[in-house]
């Protein structure tokens, strides 16, 4: 009965990596392929490979528009993600360490706008940001992904579980103000909550498309998620977008693997402490 239930549990585990790494393989070798073998071959067969030709074709594409919209992502997820991640963990911990009027009610519009999906307030930001003239900028982009209620929450949670509320009472003793105190022993302390709301983060607005597709018009400001997803479109018509398409779909994922290579250490022991608390 115990092999027959481990045996199950084997199956299923194996099915489940399956699902995940076979689109990925299927994407690793499209992106090889060149225009001809990727329709005209079968695509798990060794010909046709010309993967150095297609990442030249990706950068030269539209007179090299696929690098600019890689900054434009690398500046909004970045960028983004970090003073989202301090702005997150500072809210998350005035939340868990001060005493306020209705601070548990203002927590809980915190957590309802957790609920909240992020293509219903998409018009809400364009009327806003239409009158205040930010439309078609890279602010339109920027601004809003710097507020993240789930982030919120999560800073609560990481301050509970990492600072104690002795060692504020100390730092305070020893003639520390409350922003010294948060930045210089708090923050040290938060430093795993920080990673993980901004891994959350990266990944979200890394692969933010409504939005922009809402707030830009201009192909400079696109991300890499809209740039792909115009030049896609533009595949139907001319064929030779879609190797470039899939390079460049390749590419786009790289930055989200290195941060988790970089930072599941910091991820690791953040779920983990949030687990226990």
């Amino acid at each position: 009965m115990k092999l027959l239930s481990r045996t199950a549990v084997n199956t299923v585990v194996g099915i489940s990596v399956l699902y995940t790494l076979l689109p990925v393989l299927w994407l690793v070798l499209a992106a090889a392929k060149s225009g001809d073998a990727l329709f005209g071959s079968d695509l798990l067969s060794l010909k046709g490979f010309s993967p150095l030709e297609n990442l030249r074709d990706l950068f030269a594409m539209d007179k090299g528009s696929y690098g600019r919209w890689y900054a434009n992502s690398l500046f909004y997820a970045v960028a983004g993600g970090a003073l989202s991640s301090l702005i997150s963990i500072a809210c998350g911990y005035a939340f868990d360490k001060y005493r306020f009027k209705h601070k548990e009610k203002l927590f809980g519009l915190v957590l309802a706008a957790v609920m909240v999906p992020q293509t219903v307030l998409a018009l809400p930001l364009y009327l806003m940001a239409s009158g205040t003239g930010l439309v078609d900028t890279p602010w339109a982009v920027f601004v809003p992904v710097l507020f993240n209620p789930f982030g919120v929450y999560l800073g609560r949670v990481f301050s509970q579980g990492y600072v104690p509320d002795e060692v504020l009472e100390a730092a305070r003793i020893d003639g520390a103000g409350e922003l010294a105190t948060y930045f210089r022993v708090a923050l040290r302390m938060l430093g795993p909550g920080v990673v993980t709301v901004f891994l959350f983060q990266l990944t979200a607005i890394w692969n933010n498309f409504f939005l922009p597709m809402v707030m830009l018009s201009d192909q400079k400001l696109y991300p890499v998620s809209l740039g792909l997803y115009a030049w896609n479109s533009s595949a139907t018509v001319s064929p030779e977008y879609y190797p470039v398409v899939i390079m460049g779909s390749l590419l786009a994922v790289l930055p989200l693997l290195l941060a988790f290579v970089l930072l599941q250490r910091f991820w690791r022991s953040g779920l983990t402490a949030g687990a226990v608390k």
